[in-house]
């Protein structure tokens, strides 16, 4: 990874009297090593590894991938061990728990339970409301402000997101927005207007992975046809210099993921990512870290490291950190709140 020694980097790129904020993290991608060692000798399975280090190059990624897809087979043992309900609500726990040892004041987890119920056959209603559990109990012990995201995983088809969108609707008021996610090269948001249209009319809000895997008529569909207010990873936005005019007037959020984009070969490195442009035309830009279980990163690391080597000086890193509270799926109130808690 990337060191950067200048005396601004030495300095912290996180404004430590704002609260800090991950808007885009996966919580199927964020089990730890250990939970999983835990869960594979709980339930006899057969993990390619039986200690920390043996398991972590099956876990994590330890060069670039080539493409998305390829990315996401990393998540193989991560749902391996989602045996039952209790396993998924002690990963809803966990990333709570392991949000606020990173100082993390709000956190929106985003998960797909069908992906989550696959492996072991589960019910993905029962992975909806085990989630929801272990999440809601993880914010009232470790302190910390969590909305949860249902994603749709367009990989599976429209037919299979229906059953998918009826599962996170059975837990419809514990959940704030609804994401587009998986093998956007192959399946285009086009398919999924209706399922978006049903989400909106729950009073969900709409965030869509779109601009990562396909060009930027992908975010004008999500935008336009999805109802997205937010696009995660947005890469490709920068090749049409108005839809970027168009995001930036109308407040459409870029959930940015600069570890991700790279291991994902997305972008070449950092420095050749888009953030900076983002920030430079004052679109609302933010950092978050996506899967931190597979990235082997937390947001520290992406704020101190990642960010500088992408280019960004300290005032934008906290103009990230602002335009994060600016997007947050929160009431007004709630915004007010968070800001005022962490300036006291």
């Amino acid at each position: 990874m990337a060191h950067v020694g200048s005396e601004e980097k030495r300095r912290s790129m996180i404004d430590q009297t704002f609260p800090l904020i991950d808007l885009h993290r996966h919580l199927d991608g964020s089990v730890r090593l250990e939970t999983i060692l835990d869960l594979g000798a709980q339930h006899n399975l057969q993990l390619p590894a039986w200690d920390l280090e043996g398991l972590r190059p099956h876990v994590q990624v330890t060069k670039p991938k080539q493409g998305v897809m390829a990315f996401i087979a990393k998540f193989k043992w991560m749902l391996a061990v989602l045996v039952d309900a209790d396993a998924c609500r002690r990963i809803g726990y966990e990333s709570v728990e392991d949000a606020q040892r990173e100082g993390i004041d709000y956190i929106e987890l985003r998960f797909s339970p069908w992906f989550m119920a696959e492996t072991h056959d589960l019910n993905p209603s029962g992975v909806v409301e085990a989630v929801v559990d272990g999440v809601e109990a993880g914010a009232r012990d470790f302190g910390v402000k969590v909305n949860l995201i249902g994603i749709l995983s367009r990989t599976y088809g429209p037919d299979v997101s229906w059953k998918e969108l009826d599962a996170l609707l059975y837990c419809r008021d514990h959940l704030v927005a609804l994401d587009l996610a998986g093998d956007e090269a192959n399946w285009s948001g086009a398919l999924f207007v209706d399922h978006f249209k049903r989400a909106r009319e729950a009073g969900w809000q709409v965030t869509v992975h779109a601009g990562e895997s396909a060009g930027p008529e992908s975010i004008w569909q999500a935008i336009r046809d999805l109802g997205a207010t937010r696009i995660g990873h947005v890469l490709t936005a920068v090749k049409d210099p108005a839809l970027m005019d168009f995001m930036k007037e109308h407040h459409i959020g870029i959930e940015a993921c600069l570890t991700s984009n790279v291991q994902t070969s997305c972008v070449d490195d950092y420095s050749s990512h888009p953030l900076k442009i983002f920030l430079d035309r004052g679109l609302m830009a933010t950092i978050n870290t996506d899967d931190p279980g597979i990235s082997g990163i937390d947001l520290n690391y992406e704020y101190e490291v990642a960010a500088p080597a992408a280019g960004l000086t300290l005032a934008q890193a906290h103009e990230a950190q602002r335009n994060a509270l600016a997007i947050a799926f929160l009431s007004a109130d709630e915004k007010k709140a968070l800001a005022a808690n962490k300036s006291r």
